[in-house]
């Protein structure tokens, strides 16, 4: 079965992860003709997520530029349960997972609003020196 909510190892002791929650409506560009969320949206939503996550705990894409760092993506995954639907209104959850590492392990849930799950995933990034 795929999984829903875990998707990273909990290290006992470590913080507990760090979680943003944006509320969203589907927008017109994002659905298909058949007024389905396309599939290829979902990174965008994570993404939308992600940087709001990191605007609030200091590791926003912009900070990272300024310090000469860079975190590309090297594994994304999305499992998808249900569709989300023109101008319906659901909610994206990032949730930054500790990590010794030099590492970001980001998990994510598309939760609509009668509280299922739409979509979850999870995207790993590297920090790499730029400079």
């Amino acid at each position: 079965m795929r999984k829903r909510t875990s998707y990273f190892e909990r290290v006992a002791g470590a913080p507990e992860p760090l979680v943003v929650e944006i509320n969203r409506r589907v927008r017109f560009n994002e659905a298909d003709p058949m007024a389905i969320v396309w599939h290829g949206r979902y990174p965008l939503f994570f993404e939308e997520a992600s940087e709001e996550l990191g605007r609030r705990c200091g590791l926003s894409y912009h900070d990272f530029f300024e310090a000469g760092v860079r975190v590309p993506v090297v594994e994304l995954h999305i499992d998808y349960f249900q569709p989300l639907f023109l101008e319906e209104e659901f909610l994206i959850r990032a949730s930054l997972i500790w990590n010794e590492g030099s590492r970001m392990n980001t998990e994510y849930q598309l939760i609509k609003q009668n509280g299922k799950i739409a979509s979850s995933g999870y995207m790993v990034q590297l920090f790499t020196n730029h400079r």
